[in-house]
């Protein structure tokens, strides 16, 4: 009786349970749905990739632009100082020399060594600042014509500057240095002349984008349809703190010139220079962080404006 009773209440059981059934191995599976539109949309939008191969083309074109611009002219200031600190010429006769070279056989002096290194130097600046530029607008989605500024440029800029412009004063020492064979140059010149990049690549870089707004604050309107306030701090801050590398410049020379002399005859050449010294970097200055970075940027803007 028990057998049969429980048998009987498992067949009531299995009639009760609940038929599996199996999916059909022919039929589609269901997938899970595709993300919409919108948020692809949004998904892209966390970069600013649009037109991105052209915009670095641009970088590089507004670089060498502006460094061709003002390869010569810094080129033949740069000689004519290290010639007068070295003793070589006064730096009239220096200016005279070089500007004869110019304007009598001026393919020798542009396609010369000392200008395709001045070139290296400040195309290499541009490019970098410009590329960070660009770097920055596409991490952050800013617009192409987007520009930084701040410690990271500050860093890439004096570390490109530097990186080449080191290279370069060390080949120039050694051809417009004194008579007689060329010395190693000593590791003080080398710290000296990376301070005096370091003050000018901050004067030029990231001094002006935040002078500029302050100096149009405070131009009249007038005033501001003739040169804007960015403009200005361009060519004053690297004018302005030539007032302070200079000294650092001319010490770092009188260091290879003559290895020899004591501080107190170092710091007497260093003032007996500084004056003639400073007007030169200035004008040197000027067109490679003033006139060349305001060419480097403007040109830029308008090719990244048209790419945007």
């Amino acid at each position: 009786m028990k057998d049969e009773s429980g048998s009987e209440n498992l067949h009531m059981d299995d009639r009760l349970a609940p038929q599996l059934k199996f999916a059909d191995p022919k039929l589609p599976v269901a997938m899970p749905p595709k993300p919409s539109v919108e948020v692809k949309s949004q998904l892209q939008q966390t970069w600013n990739t649009k037109n991105l191969g052209l915009r670095l083309a641009a970088d590089f074109a507004s670089a060498a632009c502006a460094a061709s611009m003002v390869a010569p002219l810094i080129s033949v200031i740069d000689r004519s100082i290290m010639e007068n600190a070295s003793g070589r010429q006064t730096m009239s006769q220096a200016l005279k020399s070089v500007l004869g070279t110019l304007l009598t056989r001026p393919h020798t002096l542009l396609f010369s060594k000392p200008v395709a290194l001045i070139f290296m130097v400040y195309g290499g600046t541009y490019l970098t600042a410009n590329t960070l530029d660009t770097a920055t607008s596409t991490l952050h989605n800013k617009p192409a014509s987007h520009v930084a500024a701040g410690p990271l440029k500050f860093a890439s800029g004096s570390a490109a500057n530097v990186g080449i412009g080191i290279y370069k004063d060390q080949v120039y020492v050694k051809l417009f240095g004194p008579s007689g064979p060329p010395r190693p140059v000593p590791l003080p010149s080398y710290v000296l002349f990376t301070l005096r990049d370091c003050m000018t690549i901050f004067a030029s870089f990231n001094v002006p984008p935040l002078l500029g707004p302050v100096l149009s604050a405070r131009m009249s309107a007038e005033l501001q349809k003739q040169v804007s306030g960015q403009t200005l701090a361009q060519f004053a801050a690297p004018a302005a703190v030539q007032l302070f590398s200079t000294p650092l410049h001319l010490l770092g020379l009188d260091l290879y010139n003559r290895p020899a002399q004591t501080w107190a005859e170092r710091l007497a050449a260093v003032r007996k220079n500084w004056a003639v010294s400073v007007a030169a970097r200035v004008c040197r200055i000027v067109p490679a962080f003033g006139f060349g970075g305001t060419v480097n940027v403007k040109v830029r803007k308008n090719l990244m404006e048209k790419l945007a």
